[in-house]
C-alpha cells in the first residue's frame, strides 16, 4: 500500500513547508511531475509576485499575464504538485460549502446569496471552459453532483434546500427518494435520499494542475520552484521575498499557500485560517461482481451531509475513492487509525465492499475560515484567497479571476467573498484545542441528531 505523504508537516508548527517532498497517492501514480524548474537565484524584480504554486496561484498568475498583460513571477515552496491541489478528490462543485444558501441570505441578504450562488456557479464554468479550450486531459466524468442525507432530518433539510434553490435561483435540482437512489444511483445503506445538481463533476486533479502549469509556461510566466520563501520584508512600497538562493523584489504580492502557509508569515494573513488535515483512501478496483453487489450505478461526485462529512465516487477504472478527516495534528498523520475509520465508512455505506483491500492512502491540507465562507481579499498590495469549504478545485479558478481584477484595480462583485477580510480566529493559539470540540461535537450531532 501506497504511504502517506512522507513528513509531519503542520502549519501551526512548522516555522515553513520547505523542502517536502511530493504526495505518494493514487493520482501521482497515474502521472509524473513535469522537469522541475530552476529555484530562484540572485535577485530579480516583477510587479506582482505569487506565494503558491497551486490551482489558484497558476490561473492568478494566467489571468494576471493573459487578461491584464502584468508582469508577474510565481515562487512555489516546494513542487508544483505538492500541495492541496495535488492531494484532493477532485471533485468541481458548485457547492457552498459549510453556509447554505439560506443561511447566507439570513445573515445578509436574498440578493448576496444570489450573488454568491452565481460566483460558484461561474466557477464550475471556467474550470469546464478552461478544460476545453486548453484541451487539458484530466478525465473529466460524468456531471452530477449528489448531497446524500444521513438521516430523516437531513433529508428534510435537503427538501427545503432544493424548494429553496427553485423558488429564488430559478433552478430545478432533484430530490431523489430513498428508493430511487438505491434503484438508479447507489445501493448506499445509510443514506435516507438524496439531492442531486448537474453542476458538478471529477477529474484527476493532479492532471488538471499540470494542465494549468502549461497555460502559464506558454505565456512565458517565470516559475521557481524549491523557492520557499523564508522572510517577507517590506520597505519603502517595495516587498522584498527572500529564499534561500535569492531574492524577489516586487511591488505587490499575493499569498496563496492556503492550508500549506505557515501560522506566522505577514500580519495581513495570520490567524486568518485553521489548517485541517484530510484523509482519503482508495481502493482495488472493484470487479463486475463488487460493484453488482454495492449497487453503484454512477460515477457521480457524492457527499453526505454530516457536519464531519464523507465524500467519495468511483474512478474510471473502477477504484473507489472515499475521503473525510483526518488527524487533528500532522504528527498522527500516518496513524493507522485514521485510515481504519474511513475504511470502517465505507464499509457502513457499502457493506459488500468490508473486505475489500486498500491500495493508497494519503492526507492533505486544507484552510477553514472562521464564516464557513472563502475570502478573496487585497489591501494596499497585499492580497489573498483562502477557506474554499471542500469546492477548491472550482472555486479557485474563479477566485483567481477576480483576484487578478482586483490587484489591478478593476471591481469585484459586491459579495463578502471579495470585500471582506477573512475574520482572525479569537484566541488563535487554541484553534487545535477548538477544532478538537468541534469534532466531538460534530460525531455527538452526526451520530444523534
Amino acid at each position: 500500500m501506497t504511504n502517506q505523504q512522507s513528513d509531519s508537516f503542520d502549519p501551526l508548527i512548522a516555522t515553513s513547508p520547505k523542502s517536502l517532498s511530493p504526495c505518494s497517492s493514487y493520482w501521482s501514480d497515474t502521472i509524473a511531475l513535469d522537469t522541475p524548474k530552476q529555484p530562484l537565484r540572485a535577485q530579480t524584480q516583477a510587479d506582482i509576485a505569487i506565494i503558491g504554486g497551486g490551482y489558484t496561484g497558476l490561473l492568478t498568475a494566467y489571468y494576471l499575464a493573459k487578461n491584464h498583460h502584468v508582469d508577474v513571477c510565481l515562487l512555489e515552496a516546494n513542487r508544483i504538485g505538492f500541495g492541496a491541489s495535488a492531494r484532493n478528490a477532485g471533485f468541481v462543485l458548485s457547492g457552498s460549502g459549510r453556509l447554505g444558501y439560506s443561511k447566507m441570505a439570513q445573515r445578509w441578504d436574498l440578493g448576496v446569496a444570489k450573488g454568491i450562488h452565481n460566483e460558484f456557479s461561474q466557477a464550475v464554468e471556467r474550470v469546464e471552459s478552461l478544460i476545453a479550450e486548453h484541451q487539458i486531459d484530466c478525465e473529466p466524468q460524468d456531471k452530477g453532483y449528489l448531497k446524500i442525507a444521513h438521516n430523516r432530518n437531513a433529508f428534510k433539510q435537503l427538501s427545503d434546500t432544493a424548494h429553496f434553490i427553485d423558488k429564488y435561483f430559478g433552478e430545478k435540482p432533484q430530490l431523489i427518494s430513498q428508493a430511487r437512489l438505491k434503484s438508479e444511483y447507489m445501493a448506499h445503506h445509510q443514506a435516507y435520499g438524496a439531492l442531486r445538481v448537474e453542476q458538478g463533476f471529477g477529474v484527476n486533479p493532479l492532471k488538471l494542475l499540470l494542465g494549468y502549469k502549461q497555460m502559464v509556461e506558454k505565456l512565458k510566466v517565470p516559475l521557481y520552484e524549491q523557492s520557499c520563501v523564508e522572510s517577507w520584508i517590506a520597505e519603502n512600497g517595495v516587498h522584498r521575498l527572500i529564499t534561500s538562493n535569492g531574492e524577489l523584489r516586487t511591488k505587490k504580492v499575493v499569498s496563496l499557500g492556503n492550508g500549506y502557509t505557515p501560522k506566522r508569515f505577514n500580519p495581513v494573513l495570520d490567524k486568518r485560517f485553521l489548517p485541517i488535515l484530510s484523509n482519503i483512501i482508495v481502493t482495488e478496483p472493484l470487479t463486475p461482481d463488487e460493484l453488482a453487489a454495492s449497487g453503484i450505478h454512477t460515477r457521480e461526485v457524492v457527499m453526505d451531509t454530516r457536519i464531519l462529512k464523507y465524500y467519495y465516487r468511483l474512478l474510471p477504472d473502477n477504484r473507489l475513492l472515499f475521503g473525510g478527516r483526518g488527524a487533528i495534528f500532522g504528527r498522527d498523520a500516518q496513524n493507522p487509525v485514521y485510515q481504519e475509520r474511513l475504511k470502517y465508512a465505507l464499509s457502513q455505506c457499502f457493506p459488500a465492499l468490508k473486505n475489500k483491500k486498500l491500495a493508497y492512502n494519503w492526507t492533505g491540507w486544507i484552510a477553514a475560515t472562521l464564516d464557513d465562507i472563502p475570502h478573496v481579499f487585497e489591501r494596499n498590495g497585499v492580497g489573498y484567497s483562502i477557506g474554499y469549504c471542500g469546492a477548491g478545485v472550482s472555486f479557485s479558478a474563479q477566485a483567481a479571476y477576480r483576484l487578478a481584477e482586483k490587484i489591478v484595480g478593476k471591481p469585484a462583485p459586491n459579495l463578502p467573498l471579495y470585500h471582506q477580510a477573512a475574520p482572525r480566529f479569537p484566541g488563535a493559539s487554541l484553534r487545535r484545542l477548538g477544532q478538537w470540540g468541534y469534532y466531538h461535537y460534530g460525531w455527538l450531532k452526526d451520530r444523534y441528531f
